[in-house]
């Protein structure tokens, strides 16, 4: 039986101290039960000198030092897990809201997970097919990869990663699939929009979705990811599923961090969060990964709004370092209609390499990524001496490349919000963007590559590809 203390005095935004307490630990959970006989849920942030300083997760409104009493509970905050927890749809503290019954546990785990040895860390090296041309071909996601995407405010990244989990897939390996998608400090027309497309396409049932509101308590925002990486660890080491974790937004969640730690009266790091964020958002991200000698694999794509557009923003910048890569959305592609506006010039995936060629995408990959990302870039600076100079000052192969960058836009970046494009079909769009081009200026493709795939290509700069 826990014991109960009335020993309150003080209550400070989301946290409560408690005096005169007694073999009390760190994350300990706390129950609080108001002076009505409301019971709110907390735990423990610290323990020392008879004193504890309590988060609870409901907030503190309602609460007084007189009239409420509290309980230690001598266990950590937990998740119940099953095989039937896909298909389901929860809230930010792990509560069923989607009309059916609570999760029947095979077991209950603790939201911190564990470490994963680095030792026993298998390298990261199968490609996975997201559908999206920008990110299958320009930037290559690999099974157990930590693969960020930068946005902005008003850019459509939540139509992104709804796109994503409802397209992802592994070409290799015959493990089962599934998708854990977390929301931290959405709208409530953001989570409709999430939970309608997941059951309007199908994709719910190989989904476990957690929506944390943005009118919802931020201690439960801090909670939500960890919920739903806890689930993704379930079903990754021991159903032997490969788990695409999508978070969405890392920013709301930092945000709440510095929110808590401004409670707590510590010393803030830049611009006023916390000095330990590095360290938090490592304990999350590096959750994902393989394991030698298990099936299962976890990829997390987390999804971050900079403000002001601002890479060297704490949270983009300090996500960088931790992460392999990342995908940033393009403000100036997004103003041109141009959908998913993804910024191809300097999005990057750190493990490209390892996840592409033959026996894995096509052999004629590498040359494809290579060509286009050159070309591309030379036909932005043409764009850029035109605006300064005038299209006429431009060399004729200055206004092919032009014409090259227009159509890479409009062609292979661009394509419908439902487009779902194999990565051979990637691939052959851009070797048909290719012939725009003369051979002599396909530099980085080779002559087998360049003679099987420009060979029977009829458009722009074939006949120069035959010569």
């Amino acid at each position: 039986m826990p014991l109960e203390y009335t020993t309150i005095s003080e209550i400070s935004g989301p946290l409560v101290v408690v005096e005169e307490v007694r073999e009390v630990h760190y994350d300990e959970l706390v129950e609080v039960e108001t002076r009505d006989g409301e019971v709110r849920r907390g735990r423990v942030l610290e323990a020392s000198a008879g004193k504890a300083l309590v988060q609870i997760f409901e907030g503190t409104s309602g609460l007084d030092v007189t009239g409420s009493s509290v309980r230690f509970l001598g266990k950590v905050l937990e998740i119940p897990v099953s095989p039937d927890i896909l298909g389901r749809i929860f809230d930010g503290a792990g509560n069923p809201i989607d009309g059916g019954p609570k999760i029947i546990p095979e077991k209950r785990l603790d939201i911190n997970g564990s470490p994963i040895n680095p030792f026993a860390r298998a390298y990261p090296s199968e490609f996975i097919q997201t559908g999206i041309s920008g990110i299958d071909c320009m930037n290559p996601l690999v099974r157990g990869q930590k693969l960020p995407v930068f946005s902005g405010s008003g850019l459509p990244h939540a139509q992104l990663a709804a796109q994503i989990a409802r397209q992802a897939t592994v070409l290799t390996g015959s493990e089962p699939f599934a998708v854990v998608f977390a929301a931290m400090g959405i709208t409530f027309e953001e989570a409709d929009y999430f939970m309608t497309d997941f059951r309007r396409t199908g994709a719910i049932d190989r989904a476990v979705l957690f929506m944390n509101l943005a009118n919802d308590p931020v201690i439960e925002r801090i909670a939500t990811p960890r919920m739903a990486l806890t689930v993704a660890e379930y079903l990754a080491f021991e159903r032997e599923m490969h788990v695409l974790v999508i978070l969405t937004d890392m920013t709301n969640y930092a945000e709440a961090l510095r929110e808590v730690s401004a409670a707590r009266k510590e010393v803030p790091g830049r611009r006023g969060y916390p000095g330990y964020m590095y360290t938090d958002l490592s304990q999350i991200y590096e959750r994902a990964g393989r394991i030698q000698g298990k099936k299962g694999s976890i990829t997390q794509i987390p999804i971050l709004t900079m403000p002001e557009d601002d890479k060297t923003h704490p949270i983009p910048d300090l996500t960088g370092y931790i992460t392999e890569g990342q995908i940033i959305l393009s403000r100036e592609l997004h103003k041109k209609g141009i959908y998913p506006p993804i910024n191809i010039s300097i999005s990057l995936s750190r493990l490209k390499d390892k996840g592409i060629g033959e026996g894995k995408t096509r052999e004629d990959h590498a040359d494809v990524l290579n060509q286009l990302s050159d070309a591309y870039d030379r036909g932005k600076e043409a764009r850029e001496l035109s605006v300064v100079l005038g299209e006429a000052a431009l060399s004729d192969n200055d206004k092919l490349f032009l014409r090259f960058a227009d159509e890479f836009e409009e062609r292979f970046v661009k394509q419908g919000a439902n487009e779902n494009r194999p990565i051979a079909g990637t691939l052959d769009i851009g070797w048909d963007l290719m012939t725009l081009l003369p051979r002599s200026e396909l530099k980085r493709v080779s002559d087998k590559n360049a003679e099987k795939y420009l060979k029977s290509k009829t458009s722009g700069g074939a006949a120069s590809a035959a010569e």
